[in-house]
């Protein structure tokens, strides 16, 4: 193979489309957008939900229900076989310590520890919301659970 061989691969190159060029070519006169119009004019086309005029759909119909999202609470959720590997026997738990390894990285409302994993160490839980399988585990491990 030498360099004068090299080509791309086929359908990697398309020509453009010569528009004016001729009745002949395909693309002479409109160029291909027809006669006259909205869709024939420079810098043409609608806006989606555009409804020439009438009343759009999304205004026409009542706007009904209410969504939470702006007022919920944000939940980060911290599982105890991530403490098991995080922290080190008799640590005390809070939001900063849990920031601190990186366990805990977005803006939380409540942090909740679940019950996902093993636990072989004996930690003090600070602040933080509990499962019931979480609260068993870290209390069978030696730890406690303040309020």
């Amino acid at each position: 193979m030498r360099l004068q061989d090299v080509k791309p691969r086929p359908g990697a190159k398309k020509r453009r489309k010569r528009l004016g060029c001729g009745e002949s070519s395909g693309h002479g006169k409109t160029c291909g957008k027809g006669n006259k119009g909205q869709m024939a004019r420079a810098g043409r086309g609608i806006r989606p939900g555009f409804e020439g005029g009438q009343m759009p759909m999304h205004r026409r119909l009542p706007k009904k229900g209410f969504n939470n999202t702006a007022f919920q609470d944000f939940i980060e959720v911290v599982n105890v076989g991530e403490l098991n590997e995080a922290f080190q026997d008799g640590a005390v738990i809070n939001e900063a310590a849990l920031r601190e390894v990186g366990l805990v990285s977005r803006k939380a409302d409540v942090i909740k520890i679940l019950g996902t994993g093993d636990l072989t160490v004996k930690l003090t839980i600070q602040g933080a919301k509990v499962s019931a399988t979480a609260r068993e585990k870290i209390e069978k491990a030696g730890g406690s659970i303040a309020a």
